[in-house]
């Protein structure tokens, strides 16, 4: 990662699961410096301890406040915006507290990245913001829409803003993969809200793989979705259930505030001018302006009939493969070690 050499990049919500990750990934490389930028400082009391490396800078502050934003900014070179509320159910309650955060925590960054000469910002979403029924995905695809109208207002000197929209990450803080482990172990039930459901699989270091591709390729606007295979709730907790060794009860509870059945990370309308890159697929943002006149004269382009993107349509996972991802996580490794059933 030659590009960050001697660089500085901020990531807001660095204490995060993605913020963690990326740490790691970034301290194995000549990067100058990574600022932790968040809200938490005992999280943040937590990685200085563990860390203890003056390449990592600790900045408290909430990204619903600009003041605190923009002092952090100064120097940076490049931004990772991963700053989110993102527990559904919670949303669900608190909506405005989701807006609050994603959507004008998300305008403070960008606005504060332009006014200290950011050269790059990659903001973080998520699955939930295509056709979103619940608090948390509208929050998310308004905060993506600020994203590509802030980058319709590029010119030379202002940040690259970019999006990368990703899945379920596995064994991320919140997520289900913890919580299913710690019943298996404690020989409680598995509490599943649909064993149907489907998710995207995706691991930590995905997620990061997904940002870098998004840095390195992306033109303001730009959003980034990683290809990922997909698997059922009761499948994971199946196959979670063989590789400790321990077979519980599945105890269904029912789909919980604004939870979907299935998916999508991209809608039909995206899928039509998609570009294909491989492992990726980018969506260019529309770049024309409200003149619409002027489109309508060239003849109109019409939307041709395309599926989603979605966890139902992706590669379903075997559960050979199922417990291959599970294995690779340090999560699963770390809670296997000295494990007996």
């Amino acid at each position: 990662m030659h590009e960050f050499s001697g660089k500085t990049l901020l990531i807001t919500g660095g204490t995060g699961s993605f913020g963690n990750a990326a740490l790691r990934r970034f301290l194995k490389t000549d990067i100058g410096e990574i600022r932790v930028f968040s809200r938490d400082e005992k999280k943040q009391d937590d990685m200085r301890h563990e860390l203890k490396t003056d390449r990592v800078k600790f900045y408290i502050g909430d990204v619903r406040d600009f003041g605190s934003l923009d002092a952090a900014m100064r120097g940076v070179d490049y931004v990772f915006s991963a700053a989110a509320l993102k527990q559904v159910p919670s949303c669900e309650f608190y909506p405005m507290e989701a807006v609050r955060t994603n959507v004008m925590g998300t305008d403070n960054a960008l606005n504060a990245a332009a006014r200290n000469g950011v050269k790059n910002v990659i903001v973080l979403s998520t699955d939930k913001a295509v056709y979103p029924i619940n608090a948390m995905g509208m929050s998310k695809a308004m905060m993506e829409k600020v994203a590509v109208a802030f980058a319709r207002t590029w010119r030379k000197g202002m940040p690259v803003v970019c999006v990368t929209r990703y899945g379920n990450v596995m064994a991320s803080r919140g997520s289900v993969i913890p919580l299913f482990v710690s019943q298996i172990k404690a020989g409680q039930p598995i509490t599943i809200t649909d064993p149907d459901m489907t998710r995207f699989m995706m691991s930590l270091e995905d997620a990061i793989d997904l940002v870098l591709f998004a840095f390195r390729k992306g033109t303001p606007g730009d959003t980034f979705v990683q290809k990922a295979p997909a698997a059922t709730i009761g499948q994971l907790a199946r196959v979670l259930m063989k590789l400790f060794g321990r077979q519980v009860e599945v105890k269904v509870i029912g789909t919980r505030h604004g939870e979907k059945k299935h998916e999508s990370l991209l809608n039909r309308e995206e899928m039509v001018r998609s570009d294909d890159l491989g492992g990726y697929f980018r969506v260019g943002a529309d770049s024309r302006d409200l003149n619409y006149t002027v489109f309508f004269e060239k003849g109109e382009t019409k939307i041709t009939r395309e599926e989603d993107y979605t966890s139902a349509n992706t590669h379903a996972l075997s559960d050979d493969e199922m417990e291959a991802m599970l294995r690779n996580l340090d999560f699963i490794r770390s809670e296997l070690a000295g494990w007996r059933p």
